[in-house]
């Protein structure tokens, strides 16, 4: 996607905000974000139409009245703002260190490219504090970051009344490492194996959003076949996520029948994607320019395994559907409302099972979407049964468009030459519906054509809120599989 940069003062950027993201409106939050420290760049997304607007706004004294007082969508961006690059918002409602921990220095400000003000003192102490809920009887549960599962780390700080769950605080970052400064490092012709890295389970996704984002700093068009290659493994990924995950709720519900077989099938949707890339985690399949070759043969097998693992799918997925006990334990359970689902920009699985139409597979270029983009699966109930069963059409969706996508896939090239050089002073966009929901990685290059700036938002960023507010009012046993039905990434939220 072609993007220009709007230099926006910033005594019209809260008016400007207020229109865009009224309740008439159906613009939403982006990314926000700086280049260098001197500047805020926020990025509106219009979903009806498929544009994307970029504001860059100069800061004076390095802060800025903050934007979440009128907007939720922006509370974590501008703590991550500061966290890297030291842009205070004044008037946040939770001003606090998001994904930087304690051990660093109180002036560590990672990404910033130019000095700090003369007499900017930075008064955040580094010692995070919790939200600590008073009141007789209420009790604190810490759980994390070091789990009893084989998952990856996160602090979750339960502040509780009896069985009840008053509040939850989550608190991540203990897999952050750098992976948007080192974008901005490596040579650019093989930034998309940094890329890709960004959350094992979207390696896919990830490259995809890379070579968007590239191809349209570039302005390069890629093949017709290079499109729908990768269309089709990005629904294979979509595909593996969404078997496990299902899995993952039928373990916790005590259904291990159903989560063995699922695991098992998940092995067959891995298999789908070792035969068009020669990874099961589509590892170096995408790169800017297109895609590694793919034969004939393999999306016969292709189609054929797709048929498969449809056949087989249908009776386990029958099994948790006709069980009562499962629909019981998941109804009225970690519900969201569709108002704060909107206030808060929740995207994917958690927006289209609070009657949210996010699928930005409908809504921008991406492969062979919006072309042929799928309906989306959208349910109203906002809670773990509406989420399993988006996840669920989810999973039949994907399998009945890849079939489309491999019958109509042309014959020809697979990919295209690229030049040696970015041009100076450009903006890449790149949008993807990952399994989770709307990932976006933005470039700037600086006057030598280099990566001066490399920022990614993964769905989860978006996403983690959720869980705080679905869980409230709920018991305690509800929360691993409340969690277990956003199933968010870590890594790919700390970066």
């Amino acid at each position: 996607m072609k993007l220009e940069r709007q230099q926006t003062p910033f005594h019209e950027l809260h008016d400007i905000l207020d229109h865009a993201l009224s309740k008439s409106s159906d613009k939403r939050v982006g990314l926000l974000t700086s280049i260098t420290g001197g500047e805020i760049a926020t990025l509106l997304l219009s979903p009806k139409d498929g544009t994307a607007e970029l504001m860059v706004t100069a800061v004076e004294n390095n802060k800025y009245s903050s934007f979440s007082t009128h907007h939720a969508q922006f509370h974590w961006f501008e703590r991550a703002l500061f966290d890297f690059f030291g842009i205070v918002p004044e008037g946040h409602p939770r001003f606090k260190h998001l994904l930087l921990h304690d051990q660093y220095a109180q002036d560590f400000f990672p990404l910033r490219k130019i000095d700090l003000p003369t007499d900017f003192r930075n008064a955040l102490p580094r010692r995070y504090e919790f939200l600590e809920v008073k009141g007789e009887g209420v009790y604190e549960l810490p759980v994390g970051p070091i789990h009893a599962g084989v998952i990856e780390p996160g602090h979750f700080r339960f502040s509780c009344f009896g069985e009840t769950i008053v509040n939850l605080e989550i608190r991540l970052g203990w897999v952050h490492r750098g992976v948007e400064k080192r974008l901005t490092e490596v040579p650019w012709q093989k930034a998309h194996f940094v890329a890709e890295a960004a959350a094992s389970d979207t390696a896919l996704a990830n490259a995809f959003a890379h070579a968007i984002a590239i191809e349209s700093i570039l302005d390069l068009e890629i093949t017709e076949r290079a499109q729908y290659l990768r269309t089709i493994a990005l629904e294979i990924e979509r595909l593996a996520v969404h078997i496990i995950d299902v899995g993952g709720i039928g373990t916790d519900i005590g259904l291990l029948g159903i989560s063995s077989a699922m695991g098992r099938l998940r092995g067959k949707a891995l298999a789908l994607a070792d035969l068009i890339s020669g990874s099961r985690f589509l590892r170096g399949f995408i790169f800017p320019g297109g895609v590694r070759p793919v034969s004939e043969r393999k999306l016969s097998e292709i189609k054929a395994g797709v048929i498969a693992l449809k056949k087989d799918l249908t009776p386990v997925i029958q099994m948790l559907s006709d069980n009562q006990m499962a629909t019981e334990r998941m109804k009225d359970i970690g519900k969201l409302s569709k108002s704060l689902a909107a206030e808060f920009g929740m995207v994917g699985i958690i927006g289209k099972a609070c009657g949210i139409d996010c699928d930005t597979r409908r809504q921008f270029q991406q492969g062979k979407y919006p072309e042929l983009a799928p309906e989306p699966s959208i349910e109203i109930g906002g809670d773990i049964l509406a989420r399993t069963a988006v996840r669920v059409g989810e999973i039949w969706s994907s399998l009945k468009t890849i079939e489309t996508l491999v019958d109509n896939c042309p014959h020809g090239e697979e990919k295209v030459t690229v030049p040696e050089m970015l041009p100076a002073n450009a903006t890449g966009l790149g949008i993807v519906e990952a399994t989770r929901g709307e990932l976006i990685h933005l470039i700037f290059t600086d006057e030598d054509g280099k990566i001066c700036r490399y920022a990614i938002k993964d769905p989860s960023f978006d996403n983690w809120t959720a869980i705080s507010i679905a869980i409230r009012d709920n018991l305690i046993a509800d929360f691993p599989l409340c969690n277990k039905s956003m199933a968010l990434s870590y890594s790919g939220n700390d970066l």
